[in-house]
């Protein structure tokens, strides 16, 4: 990865974005039920306030998944 991090803020434009589009595309059933994860630097910083966001739903976690940090972004994301 890049290792730049989108804002909370921006992740969850972005997110809501995709969100909105399914429900208009698809249905709603769907854009409630489907899971769209977060596929920027995800570490065990940013971790809590991104999984706080109400349209992500998880997190590709890329280089951070080979530290031990990767017990953190887990627990940020199971609260």
């Amino acid at each position: 990865g890049t290792g730049v991090t989108a804002s909370p803020d921006q992740a969850q434009e972005t997110h809501k974005a995709i969100r909105d589009w399914i429900a208009t595309a698809v249905d709603q059933k769907t854009a409630d039920e489907i899971r769209i994860q977060y596929g920027g630097s995800a570490n065990a910083a940013n971790a809590p306030e991104l999984s706080a966001c109400p349209d992500i739903d998880g997190f590709l976690v890329g280089g951070a998944s080979l530290k031990p940090e990767i017990a953190d972004i887990v627990a940020a994301i199971a609260k």
